[in-house]
């Protein structure tokens, strides 16, 4: 399963404006990803409602997953892995601010 570890830079964590700007990217991907904090449970990382729901804080560590059975045709492991490191550049960099 593609997964990459990340924390939130943003420092309201990832509520209204930084979740949002989180959500689009994700969904511009066109992947099934989640989103979970470490022992924690995943949650679609497409849905505004439930990334912020989950409480993702300032520094919070995060994990961001691709189940490969989830991939669309055309797809691949290695395309998923390259997606979720560019997501995970976005939760630390300034685009979530």
């Amino acid at each position: 399963m593609p997964e990459q570890k990340s924390f939130v830079a943003a420092n309201i964590g990832l509520h209204a404006r930084a979740a949002a700007v989180f959500v689009r990217a994700v969904t511009a991907t066109g992947l099934p990803v989640t989103i979970r904090k470490q022992n924690g449970p995943a949650v679609d990382a497409r849905s505004l409602l439930e990334v912020m729901t989950e409480d993702f804080g300032h520094g919070c560590e995060v994990f961001l997953e691709v189940a490969p059975d989830a991939l669309a045709e055309g797809q691949t492991v290695s395309s998923a892995s390259n997606a979720l490191k560019a997501l995970s550049t976005v939760l630390e960099g300034t685009d979530a601010h």
